[in-house]
């Protein structure tokens, strides 16, 4: 103890209140020694910044998103004697008559003038078509048109005051945005779920024209034709289809994008029918042996393997077997996307179409022509 004192008073004690005040600051910032501490192996929590509701997109969306109750009649076949048949059930012999099948879906009223978007097989066949608004009020629809290569239909009420959807651009929709499924599933009223979008431009061999958005928002029996939103409650999509093994969503839901829908609704509206862009030819994607074999990178063309005799690009010149490298300025490498955009290009107008025919780059000008109904090539 005497040593330790003595070494204390050697020392001094301002030099020893010194590095008693030096060792607490170094203690409280420790950047002062030119040290930098451990970095932590935690991963860094970054804050969600989205919406923790989405009450305002489906007060915005909800009131143009209708419910579409359907009949049909359907007659029961006659007897060969007379006009009765046999009950399956009682075994009693009846009066022949009308059977009536009803069939529900949603809608989504699109203009204040009373259009509405709903999917073809919603109400295809129909005999009677009644929408229900989200305030109740009920009336009888008309069928303006329909169009079974999208499956689409535009129906027209009569009613005051109406709200009607804001399109959103479907192009700018991106994998893993938000969305909201609205519609009338099961007859039960109007529902909103809520999921993501899992992939663009999805194909499923449904319609001739299309390119789904696929999501994981609950889509059931009864949202076909309803409504599928972004954030701010505009429209994206035209809820379509689903894939399921018992009915009942499974996450894997599909909607037609709006430009399309968009696209349809307007040529139906302002010409009673979908007039669409046709080259007349039928094309398929590069394989990667025949990309090899013409020395081109995969997904650079798409062959022609088919002309309609006749047709647009008949009479300006291509062939068969040429490939098609550009269409104006689009590049060429899915038959099915070539075949929707050409769907979109006026009749009538001029297009550009590169080609590689024996090894050798051509530019051949052509004048669209119009889709026949019975022809399905692009």
């Amino acid at each position: 103890m005497t040593r330790f004192l003595r070494t204390l008073s050697w020392f001094g004690w301002p030099t020893l209140c010194g590095l008693l005040v030096a060792f607490l600051l170094l203690q409280q910032y420790p950047s002062l020694s030119g040290i930098q501490p451990p970095q932590s192996q935690q991963t860094e929590i970054i804050p969600f910044n989205g919406p923790m509701s989405f009450n305002s997109a489906v007060e915005k969306a909800a009131p143009s998103v209708v419910s579409i109750f359907t009949q049909r009649s359907l007659r029961r076949p006659k007897n060969h004697d007379n006009n009765l048949i046999n009950d399956s059930y009682s075994q009693n012999r009846v009066p022949r008559r009308q059977l009536v099948q009803s069939s529900l879906g949603s809608g989504v009223i699109v203009s204040p003038a009373g259009y509405i978007l709903t999917n073809n097989h919603v109400i295809n066949g129909a005999d009677d078509i009644i929408v229900a608004l989200q305030d109740y009020r009920e009336t009888r629809a008309a069928v303006i048109g329909s169009d079974p290569d999208t499956d689409l239909a535009v129906l027209k009420i009569d009613l005051d005051d109406l709200p009607s959807a804001d399109w959103a651009n479907s192009k700018e929709v991106r994998i893993g945005d938000i969305v909201l499924a609205i519609g009338n599933p099961f007859g039960l009223g109007q529902t909103v779920s809520q999921g993501i979008i899992s992939a663009t431009r999805r194909d499923l061999r449904l319609s001739t024209y299309e390119g789904f958005l696929q999501t994981d928002a609950a889509i059931n029996i009864g949202n076909s034709g309803g409504a599928l939103v972004n954030t701010k409650g505009e429209l994206v999509g035209i809820s379509t289809a689903i894939i399921s093994s018992d009915g009942g969503s499974e996450g894997l839901g599909f909607a037609i994008p709006s430009n399309l829908a968009k696209f349809v609704m307007t040529s139906i509206v302002e010409r009673g029918r979908v007039i669409r862009g046709w080259l007349g030819i039928e094309s398929t994607a590069l394989s990667s042996e025949l990309a090899e074999a013409f020395n081109l990178p995969l997904g650079s063309g798409i062959l022609i393997s088919g002309i309609y005799d006749g047709g647009p690009a008949d009479q300006a010149g291509l062939q068969r077997g040429d490939i098609i490298l550009r269409i104006n300025d689009m590049v060429t490498y899915d038959a099915r996307r070539v075949m929707n955009k050409v769907a979109k290009l006026k009749p009538g107008s001029k297009v550009s179409i590169v080609v590689l025919r024996n090894g050798k780059e051509l530019s051949l000008l052509t004048e669209v022509g119009e889709r026949p109904d019975s022809v399905p090539r692009t």
